[in-house]
């Protein structure tokens, strides 16, 4: 009876031994998007993905803001021009509105990394070209008004810094002039949103073929989603193929 209870014991570790072991696989491959290890994020080429880390500086490391020379990993600027809009077909009032004369965002890739995890070495780079970023650090706003006459231009020193064309029809009335800065500072908790693509090798989060790449500031360093349910599950497959396996091996032993 013991002898046909070890060797039941040892069919049933060696039907779960390699369960064990695929299981443990996708836990350690899971573990490594998390962790956001570039050998594991390249096997995802051509597919999906979501990246929760912290942004990093890229290869042409730490840059500069165009308007406040702040330093970030990624900047964009619009500059409005507020105006009174020429009155209607019978109307005589008029309407304070503004409209966008010039938006600028930089496309020089940069990192993400997990957080908590100081990077060792290049890290999986996000390409912001053409992205829809949100919840941005907005590092200046500053309202410069038009010149008044008999009054002392007020100093705009920030036309000069525009990078880009300014265009657009200047209707009605200038009242004045809105500079605008948002920027991504190396350490910013953000998730990003696209799909994983390799250029020489080492891959890139950029947009997906039917969309654009989505990059979000979170509030905060969020904890990374860990693949727990996996973790739990690869270690009760292991642990019941071993316990199986010496089971059944002190059955058999001892029956013999």
């Amino acid at each position: 009876m013991q002898l046909a209870i070890g060797i039941a014991l040892l069919a049933g570790a060696a039907i779960l031994a390699p369960l064990a072991c695929l299981a443990v696989r996708r836990w350690y491959r899971q573990r490594g998007l998390v962790r956001l290890r570039p050998g594991a994020v390249a096997k995802r080429a051509g597919q999906p993905i979501t990246a929760t880390g912290v942004a990093v500086a890229g290869p042409s490391g730490v840059i500069e803001s165009q308007l406040a020379r702040t330093d970030c990993v990624w900047h964009g600027h619009e500059v409005l021009r507020h105006f009174w809009s020429l009155p209607g077909k019978g109307t005589e009032a008029q309407e304070r509105v503004c409209d966008s004369i010039a938006d600028y965002a930089s496309v020089e890739p940069f990192g993400i990394a997990a957080p908590g995890r100081a990077p060792k070495g290049r890290t999986v780079l996000v390409d912001p070209a053409g992205a829809e970023l949100s919840g941005m650090d907005m590092c200046l706003q500053r309202v410069v008004g038009r010149p008044q006459r008999g009054v002392p231009a007020p100093t705009d020193d920030l036309l000069a810094r525009v990078k880009g064309r300014i265009s657009g029809v200047f209707r009605g009335e200038t009242i004045e002039f809105e500079y605008r800065e948002w920027v991504v500072r190396n350490g910013a908790p953000i998730v990003a949103h696209g799909m994983v693509e390799l250029r020489d090798g080492w891959p890139v989060i950029v947009p997906p073929p039917d969309g654009r790449l989505r990059i979000e500031r979170r509030g905060s360093a969020a904890r990374v989603p860990w693949p727990a349910r996996r973790a739990a599950g690869a270690l009760l497959l292991s642990g019941a193929s071993v316990a199986s396996a010496c089971a059944g091996l002190l059955l058999t032993v001892s029956a013999g």
